[in-house]
């Protein structure tokens, strides 16, 4: 069922569609975004990012496209070169294609002769790569003497499976309108066209009958219907979502049919591709299951499985959404794709019902779980965004699937197109962020300024300029955070319930003003020369997550404004953070650093760090000042413990541990990557083989091999039993427990087999403890054999 508010909106919907004649924008989204071509940010905190994007992200994604064999894909595709060998997903295509859209959405905030020159010549080499029915999907058309498993021997039959056919049809889509846009050039748009005529004559009723197995074709068809007016492409978007389910799987939402889900599950970007491809179906069509079924999922996400960053899908196993309330820490996935994803989500929602809450949820992302995604220095990347770290997180310089790098590249020069949405005579101000723009309401022309500090002071200045004095209502949005409330929902609270009031002056005089859906309204006849000062209290709040999150209690969250913190090693003593508790009324400050991490605020409160004793159960508490940054800005120093969750109560700590023979010995395996290395001697014990809570070090994708780890000692030691916690993630994963393993020590420069006086058992789930016959040495050796078709990991190795 519908509610009233919904069935006015869809009845309004369709009379103005019969009362018109026109295409797409007639019949689309009752508010609709300012474009981000007419907002110019000028402000300290997303200028520079959005420079850092188009001078140095935009340009190294190119060139990391062309040195990974991206555009080698075309070329050979278009028998421009020769051989037949090709980058390793057939998903890569897009990467270029995210590219494009990214530099095209650039060249529309600021002119590049040079870039558009290039883009030119890369659009002349997709087009030649371009079959002559319009096909386009470099992994077939090269024609390989050993085809990658993903494609299948023919045309999209495994397109509901791997092939990625139909979601590089929706990257390329999306790219040609970015480029028609800024350019009025229709080369890429012509090539679109092609393809997507191809797909309109090859699918749907009494045609081919399959859905994608990776969404995103359906918001690609959408701009294309918007910028052609071509209704087949509409049609096909919503038939791609009417075919899906129920035979499918949950992994890619096709275990359903799309109106009959109401939860979030399986892979989170996917998901948040659909949802985001069903609003735009619901608001171009009027379909009214459609907005119950994605209302319904919004509000489970928001209550049960989003992260206080905004990250979604808490699991690598699959990528995905977790059960209710499963949100842990170290291993949160919180894709950035998945958070860009949940930008568009979001903003595609408020376009349709012209709630703040949805915006509230796109502000938390934007500021913390996708800028994360992203260095300060514009090269180096995070594909998962953790919530807690132990030095083996590391930002990448390139990522083998590259997609959540060139989703960066075109989310940020499209920021500017949130901050405002408008509706006839209603303007909304959704984002604070310092900008001039020039809007266009029915009652006139209007040039909008902010002048602001935000995110680091809530004053907001807004000049209002019309072109004549002309009436309209100002909606500006009253963050949720601001009204004790950091989502909807009470998945997070704030320990402090005091709630600090929200002033609005008009001309240097305090006004009164009524609230709706979360908007302060101030409607009045606006003149030239008109100021409006908004001021949110921007204080410090200690952040609670509902008592469902196991792995959240006894733990707070720093909060300032929209940006959430984290302690980082590099800022606190000893460089540690999983050790420090702070107290949960503990008087925490705020102070702004200009030198650090390109000028952040710093939150600084009295805590404690704790650490073992060997022997003595009684823990060593120390006082120590800590100190939390913005989380976005976390990994821009290198690998190091993070957290964004602190203890309050001892249960939750993580004390050091006492130092033992292992601890203070240095490591050697097989394993090539030197970051897993200390995780086998962390002494954190794992809740069970599978437990990802903690970092571990494995083999994977290694198989049926003969491997080892090492531990060379600080000193001679005699030792007589060693303790294995072996890792384990199956039914699904690639690691099981070893097909065998045995123990050497140094002996005489020689490694020689220990006598064990128990057997070598092996299990799951519990430490494979070894006694053997004392000996005295200086290194002790793991030598293990892997099974026959999968790998295997280590959580912890003890020696006694």
């Amino acid at each position: 069922m519908i509610n009233k508010n919904k069935a006015a909106w869809l009845l309004s919907l369709a009379a103005m569609a019969a009362a018109t004649n026109v295409f797409a924008q007639q019949k689309d989204y009752p508010i609709q975004p300012v474009a981000f071509t007419s907002v110019h940010v000028n402000d300290n905190f997303w200028e520079p990012k959005m420079e850092v994007n188009a001078n140095v992200t935009i340009p190294y994604v190119l060139e990391q496209c062309k040195k990974n064999g991206r555009m080698d894909n075309f070329l050979r595709a278009a028998k421009k070169l020769d051989g037949d060998k090709l980058s390793e997903f057939p998903f890569d295509d897009t990467d270029v294609y995210k590219a494009i859209e990214g530099a095209s959405y650039s060249m529309q905030n600021k002119k590049n002769p040079k870039l558009d020159r290039y883009l030119d010549t890369l659009i002349n080499i997709i087009g030649a790569a371009q079959e002559p029915d319009g096909y386009l999907y470099t992994f077939r058309t090269v024609n390989a003497k050993k085809p990658h498993e993903w494609i299948g021997s023919k045309r999209w039959e495994k397109e509901e499976d791997l092939s990625h056919e139909l979601y590089n049809a929706g990257h390329l889509y999306e790219a040609a309108v970015a480029h028609f846009q800024a350019t009025g050039k229709r080369t890429l748009l012509n090539i679109a066209i092609k393809n997507a005529d191809l797909l309109v004559n090859t699918f749907g009723p009494g045609k081919i009958e399959e859905y994608p197995g990776h969404q995103i074709v359906e918001i690609g068809l959408s701009k294309m219907y918007r910028v052609t007016g071509n209704k087949k492409y509409l049609e096909l978007a919503k038939f791609f979502l009417d075919v899906r389910g129920p035979k499918g799987d949950a992994y890619n939402q096709a275990d359903k049919k799309v109106t009959d889900q109401h939860v979030a599950e399986g892979h989170a970007v996917r998901a948040a591709y659909m949802y985001t491809g069903m609003a735009d179906i619901a608001a171009l069509t009027g379909n009214a299951k459609y907005l119950a079924a994605i209302d319904d999922i919004w509000t489970d996400v928001v209550t049960k499985k989003l992260y206080i960053t905004g990250g979604i899908g808490a699991t690598g196993n699959g990528e995905a959404f977790g059960d209710d309330y499963q949100l842990p820490n170290m291993s949160a996935y919180a894709e950035t794709c998945a958070a860009i994803g949940n930008v568009y989500w979001n903003n595609r929602m408020f376009l349709l019902h012209g709630d703040s809450k949805y915006i509230d949820v796109l502000e938390r992302t934007l500021y913390n779980g996708l800028l994360s995604g992203v260095s300060l220095s514009g090269d180096r990347f995070f594909y998962p965004n953790p919530l807690a770290s132990m030095f083996q997180h590391q930002r990448s310089a390139w990522i083998s699937c590259a997609c959540c790098i060139s989703n960066m590249t075109r989310f940020l020069p499209s920021l500017p197109g949130y901050v405002y949405a408008k509706n006839q005579n209603d303007l909304y101000v959704n984002l604070y962020m310092g900008n001039t723009s020039d809007i266009s309401l029915a009652s006139g022309k209007v040039n909008i300024a902010q002048t602001t500090d935000y995110p680091w002071n809530g004053r907001v200045d807004i000049a209002v300029n019309p072109v004549k004095a002309s009436a309209f209502t100002l909606r500006l949005r009253i963050p949720g955070w601001a009204k004790d409330q950091p989502v909807p929902g009470d998945l997070y609270s704030y320990l402090d319930k005091n709630q600090k009031p929200v002033t609005i002056s008009v001309n240097g005089k305090a006004t009164t003003y009524t609230t709706e859906k979360g908007y302060a309204i101030i409607k009045r006849t606006w003149k030239k020369g008109d100021k409006v000062t908004l001021n949110l209290p921007m204080e410090t709040e200690k952040v609670l997550a509902n008592n469902h999150i196991k792995d959240d209690r006894g733990r707070f969250a720093f909060q300032r404004g929209p940006v959430v913190y984290c302690l980082e090693g590099p800022d606190n003593r000893d460089s540690l953070v999983q050790n420090i508790m702070v107290d949960k009324n503990a008087i925490a400050a705020a102070n702004y650093q200009a030198n650090l991490l390109n000028g952040v605020d710093v939150i600084s409160a009295e805590g404690k760090s704790t650490k073992r004793q060997l022997n003595n159960d009684a823990l060593i508490e120390t006082d120590q000042q800590v100190k939390a940054i913005p989380y976005y800005a976390w990994a821009n120093r290198g690998p190091s413990e993070m957290t964004v969750w602190i203890p309050y109560e001892a249960s939750a700590a993580r004390p050091k541990p006492a130092p033992t023979i292992a601890s203070t010995s240095k490591v050697t395996s097989s394993v090539k990557n030197k970051r897993m290395y200390n995780a086998i001697k962390d002494q954190y014990e794992p809740a069970d083989s599978k437990d990802t809570n903690y970092p571990y070090l494995h083999w994977w994708p290694a198989h049926n091999t003969t491997e080892f780890v090492q531990y060379d000692f600080d000193a001679a030691h005699t030792v007589s039993e060693s303790k294995v916690y072996w890792y384990d993630d199956g039914p699904w994963g690639g690691c099981r427990i070893p097909a065998s393993y045995k123990i050497y020590y140094m002996k005489d420069g020689q490694w020689a087999p220990v006598k064990n006086t128990t057997p070598y058992a092996i299990s799951k789930d519990a430490f494979n403890v070894v006694s053997f016959e004392p000996v005295t040495t200086t290194a002790l050796k793991l030598e293990v054999q892997l099974p026959v078709d999968n790998s295997t990991g280590i959580h912890e190795w003890a020696v006694k």
